[in-house]
C-alpha cells in the first residue's frame, strides 16, 4: 500500500507519519517512511537547493523540473522497490504537492504537470492520501515556532518565507484536489490536538487494512 501525507507548512505531516509508522509496526505490517523532496541520497541534495531560502529567485519551471528529477530518483530507487517487495510506503508529500505548489500557487499549467507525471511515472499515485488541513496562519505559526526551537532546520525555510497569499492558494489547491478525488483523499482538521489527529488517521488506515470489518 502506498500512503501519502499532504498539507501546508506546519500541518503536522512529519509528526503523524511517524505515529503511523509505529501503528503499522504494532500491527505486524512491514512499512517504510520517506519524503519528497529527498528520500534518496541524490534527492537530499536536490532538497537542499529547493528549500534553501537563498533560492528564492528560482524560476517556477526550474522548480518543477527539480521536483520531477527528485521524484524520478525517488520512485526508481525507493518507492517502486519497496512496493514491489510488498511493504507499505508512507510518504511525506508526493505528486499532489507538485500540483498545488507549482500549479495552483506558482501558476504553471496543471495540464502540463499532469502530462509530465503521466509520461514519466505512468501516473503513479498513492492508494490513500491523508490531507491535513488547517488555516495557513496557524500552520505557519507552528512551523516558525518549530524552526525557532530547533525542531526544524532553519536552512529549509524557503516556502515558510512565502507570502500568506501563496499559502492560501496552496491550501485551496489541496482542497480542490480532495474534492476531485474523494476516493483517494481523506481530509482531516489538522487544528485538532496531535493525539486526536493521530486517532482519526488510525481509524482511516484501520478501515483500509480491514475493509470487510
Amino acid at each position: 500500500m502506498f500512503i501519502s501525507f499532504e498539507g501546508i507548512e506546519g500541518s503536522g505531516k512529519t509528526t503523524q507519519i511517524h505515529h503511523m509508522e509505529k501503528f503499522f509496526q504494532n500491527n505486524g505490517q512491514d512499512c517504510v517512511i520517506t519524503r519528497e523532496p529527498g528520500g534518496t541520497r541524490i534527492g537530499e541534495k536536490i532538497r537542499a537547493i529547493l528549500l534553501d531560502p537563498e533560492s528564492k529567485d528560482m524560476d517556477p519551471l526550474t522548480e518543477l523540473l527539480l521536483y520531477t528529477a527528485d521524484r524520478a530518483q525517488h520512485i526508481k530507487e525507493f518507492v517502486s522497490p519497496f512496493l514491489s517487495a510488498g511493504k507499505t510506503v508512507l510518504c511525506d508529500r508526493f505528486y499532489d504537492a507538485t500540483v498545488v505548489y507549482q500549479g495552483f500557487a506558482r501558476g504553471l499549467d496543471i495540464g502540463l504537470i499532469d502530462k509530465l507525471h503521466n509520461l514519466l511515472f505512468e501516473n503513479l499515485k498513492p492508494d490513500i492520501t491523508i490531507l491535513l488541513d488547517l488555516p495557513p496562519e496557524k500552520g505557519l505559526s507552528r512551523a516558525w515556532k518549530q524552526i525557532e526551537t530547533g525542531d526544524r532546520k532553519n536552512v529549509e525555510t524557503r516556502f515558510e518565507e512565502e507570502k500568506l497569499s501563496f499559502h492560501n492558494k496552496v491550501r485551496s489547491g489541496y482542497l480542490d484536489l480532495a474534492r476531485l478525488e474523494p476516493g483517494r483523499f481523506r481530509a482531516l482538521d489538522a487544528s485538532m490536538y496531535e493525539n486526536q489527529v493521530r486517532n482519526e488517521i488510525i481509524k482511516i488506515l484501520s478501515g483500509a487494512m480491514n475493509p470487510n470489518t
